[in-house]
């Protein structure tokens, strides 16, 4: 089997249910916390089978490393949520930083799952995959793309 990157199936659904807070908010009848919630980065070997079914967070198929800790690591989350205007409305958000892992001794992985840590199911936002990866005694960084409306880590419309 091999990962497959897409946004997943529950997280549509867990925004129409408030579940997800990537900007801070004023409390409303569903959610009493205005804050933003803390999302999670976490790398899978290219065995995997993560995909637009996953639900949740899981260990299962997740890289182990000396400079890697489970469950990922944490996303800097300074972005607003934002949207275009007009025809083909678009939200968009993409994390403020690129997610950087140092001194980790990885074979084979080529997936991260983009989780949200807040709660305590810690519900899957999307599977992003790239080309399959080893990295020796080294660094290994995941790029942000520019936080807008084509190029934005989560887009939709």
């Amino acid at each position: 089997m091999a990962n497959t990157q897409a946004i997943c199936d529950t997280f549509r659904v867990d925004l129409l249910n408030g579940t997800h807070a990537f900007g801070t908010q004023g409390a409303n009848g569903v959610r009493t916390v205005t804050t933003k919630d803390i999302f999670k980065a976490a790398l899978y070997f290219a065995t995997a089978t993560y995909n637009r079914s996953t639900t949740v967070y899981s260990a299962t198929g997740e890289v182990a490393s000396a400079g890697y800790s489970a469950g990922g690591l944490a996303v800097t989350n300074a972005t607003v949520p934002a949207n275009t205007g007009g025809t083909g409305i678009v939200a968009f958000w993409t994390p403020s930083a690129s997610l950087a892992w140092t001194g980790v001794t990885i074979a084979a992985f080529d997936a991260m799952l983009l989780y949200n840590s807040s709660n305590t199911a810690g519900n899957a936002c999307a599977v992003f995959t790239f080309g399959s990866q080893t990295v020796t005694a080294g660094n290994f960084t995941l790029t942000m793309p520019t936080n807008d409306l084509t190029t934005g880590l989560l887009r939709l419309s």
